[in-house]
């Protein structure tokens, strides 16, 4: 069972998806959660971990290990309801690592790379 918040109008739902069969069940229309898969299973990075605020489609990879960053700098841009959302570093330093590719769904909170 995948605990959801879902907002609809302003107002938030916490929504349950019980997983049959590998896919989500039928959830009434108005609550239904996003489809979106974890984030990557590679291996943890070092350093402060960038995370998404949204559930997302990876549409592209802005930064690359070893990119110097500063904070509110583009690491990964999503694509997410036909908008570009840009998830940024939160701190100053250095990508350690990225851990999703272009292409990729994401749901929110999801790390996409490191900072150290």
């Amino acid at each position: 069972m995948e605990t959801y918040i879902v907002r609809v109008n302003g107002t938030e739902y916490e929504v349950e998806v019980e997983m049959v069969g590998g896919a989500p069940a039928a959830a009434p229309a108005a609550a239904a959660a996003p489809k979106a898969a974890p984030a990557a299973k590679k291996a943890a990075g070092s350093g402060t971990a960038v995370t998404t605020g949204t559930a997302g489609k990876v549409w592209k990879v802005v930064a690359a290990e070893g990119d110097a960053v500063k904070s509110g700098d583009s690491i990964v841009i999503l694509e997410a309801m036909k908008m570009e959302i840009p998830v940024v570093a939160p701190c100053d330093g250095t990508v350690s690592s990225i851990v999703v590719s272009e292409g990729e769904d994401l749901a929110s909170g999801a790390t996409v790379a490191y900072v150290e």
